[in-house]
């Protein structure tokens, strides 16, 4: 089977797939698109957004979507590195194994990531970037596909331990929800209330997935649109020489290097679930917020400015 009538495949799976997420998930369109994204590069995704906009069932859902294994890790302040990631114990003979931890899935819900202290927050580090994660000096596989979706709830900032920029960096998208319009928050009034159970059908395969995202890495990408992404990021840095006065102004620090690859390889997944053989620079524009949002500081004059991270995102198109 050609590439050409895999993508045209991958389209008609991913109107699938969002076709089953909206018979749980009412509205948040932008939040969909973009976990599907994600989970098409490989990558991972932090979900920012008030209490009760679905993070975690919309999570719980794509997985039940997708036919994988899926576990939910509940951050605290008293979790500690090995619930997540396992722990040696004696057995009867007297000799140690490993217990594995929740990490040992295909998609992690770390819910509330920030509540828990740094030492917990990077024991996902490994797990995040090397798909492995070691105990007691021996190294373990994880399971393909992998994936961590984080929610971080943006209010509740008593008590809560920030993701330092190299945690940040590791997530893919940014992925901001939204309140919903009237008009859709009436039906999740309605269909929550109900008693008619909902059954959500699995439309990909484990096997599947690995080879669509095998797929987005083989679409080719022309050498001007590679230079527009990495124009783009670079621009974001206030010492480079490219930098425009708005980020001199506003910005402490801008996208490292791996901002230049998520936004060549999501812009990639973005053409492909649209039907198209290569991405343009359209496609690296639609991409952008979410993967440069969450990699830029604001300086104080930014913050009392009221300027947002969006705003000078947009600038830089």
């Amino acid at each position: 089977m050609s590439d050409v009538t895999k993508i045209n495949d991958l389209v008609d799976h991913v109107q699938l797939l969002k076709k089953e997420i909206s018979k749980v998930i009412i509205g948040q369109n932008d939040a969909v698109n973009h976990v599907i994204l994600s989970l098409l590069c490989g990558g991972h995704s932090l979900l920012i957004g008030v209490p009760g906009l679905a993070k975690t069932l919309l999570v719980s859902t794509v997985s039940s979507a997708l036919g994988l294994d899926f576990k939910r890790i509940q951050f605290t302040p008293d979790l500690m590195p090995s619930d997540i990631l396992g722990s040696e114990i004696l057995d009867e003979n007297r000799k140690f194994k490993f217990i594995k931890g929740s990490i040992f899935s295909n998609i992690i819900l770390a819910d509330e990531i920030n509540r828990t202290p740094p030492k917990t927050q990077a024991a996902l580090l490994e797990a995040m970037q090397e798909k492995t994660v070691t105990v007691a000096g021996h190294n373990f596989k994880l399971d393909l596909p992998f994936f961590v979706l984080a929610t971080q709830n943006p209010i509740e900032q008593e008590g809560t331990y920030p993701l330092p920029e190299a945690q940040l960096d590791r997530f893919m998208f940014s992925i901001y929800l939204d309140y919903p319009t009237f008009e859709e928050e009436v039906l999740v009034a309605k269909n929550t209330t109900n008693d008619i159970p909902v059954k959500i059908d699995p439309i990909l395969s484990s096997q599947q997935i690995l080879e669509y995202q095998h797929l987005v890495r083989r679409i080719p990408i022309a050498d001007n649109v590679v230079e527009y992404a990495v124009n783009l990021a670079s621009k974001t840095r206030p010492a480079a020489k490219n930098a425009p006065e708005i980020i001199k102004n506003y910005m402490d620090w801008g996208a490292g290097p791996r901002a230049s690859q998520n936004l060549v390889l999501a812009a990639k997944a973005y053409a492909a679930i649209h039907g198209k053989y290569s991405p343009d620079i359209e496609d690296i524009q639609a991409v952008a917020q979410g993967i440069l949002r969450h990699r830029i500081v604001k300086n104080y004059k930014a913050e009392s400015e009221g300027i947002t991270e969006e705003q000078i995102i947009r600038s830089l198109f």
